[in-house]
C-alpha cells in the first residue's frame, strides 16, 4: 500500500469501514472466536522472529533481518486481530483492521505505517528471491544491501511494537 493510500485510510474511519466490508464479504477477513493458545503462538512466533533477527544481524544478514521484522510485527498484529475476534489472511486487510480495532488506542500511525514499509520490502525482497529469472540480479543487486543501522533502528521498531502488542493484550478482556 502506498504511503499516500496508507495516510487516506488513516485519516477516514469510512474508507476503512468500506474496506473492511469487501474483505468480509470476499472472506478475506472473517470474525472467531478469541483463541488465547492462537493469541500467544503469535506472540511466541513474534518474539521468535526477534530473536531471528538479533542473531542474524550479528552474521551480516541485513536483508533476512528486514524480512524478520517484518514478520514479527505482522506476527504482533495478527495477535492483536485475534483479541479481537478476527482473522486476516491479508496484509491490507491487516492494516485496515488495525487502523479501525487499536488506532489511537494504543497503535500509532507511525507503527501502522512501518508494518506497511517493511511488507513492501518484504515483498520485493520475496520477488527477486524466488524470482529464478532475476537471481543474479538478487544476489548481486545492491538494492537488498542494507547497512547495519537502518536493520538495527528497524530491529528496535518491531520490538517497541511487539512489546506494545503485548502491553495491550496483557490489558485486554479476552
Amino acid at each position: 500500500m502506498k504511503l499516500f493510500d496508507l495516510n487516506k485510510l488513516i485519516g477516514s474511519p469510512e474508507i476503512v469501514s468500506g474496506r473492511i466490508a469487501e474483505y468480509e464479504k470476499n472472506e478475506v477477513i472473517r470474525k472467531q472466536p478469541a483463541d488465547i493458545a492462537e493469541i500467544k503462538g503469535r506472540i511466541a512466533k513474534a518474539e521468535n522472529n526477534l530473536r531471528f533477527i538479533r542473531d542474524n544481524i550479528k552474521l551480516g544478514y541485513f536483508d533476512w533481518c528486514i524480512t524478520g521484522c517484518y514478520y514479527a510485527m505482522y506476527q504482533a498484529a495478527l495477535a492483536l486481530l485475534t483479541a479481537k475476534k478476527y482473522y486476516s489472511k491479508n496484509h491490507d486487510a491487516t492494516l485496515c483492521l488495525l487502523i479501525r480495532e487499536y488506532y489511537e488506542k494504543g497503535i500509532s500511525g507511525e507503527d501502522i505505517e512501518m508494518i506497511n514499509r517493511l511488507f513492501i520490502d518484504y515483498n520485493d525482497l520475496v520477488f527477486y528471491v524466488q524470482s529464478k529469472n532475476k537471481r543474479e540480479e538478487a544476489t548481486y543487486s545492491s538494492k537488498y544491501l542494507f547497512d547495519r543501522q537502518l536493520v538495527e533502528e528497524l530491529r528496535v521498531k518491531a520490538v517497541l511494537f511487539v512489546d506494545k502488542a503485548k502491553e495491550i493484550l496483557k490489558n485486554a478482556k479476552i
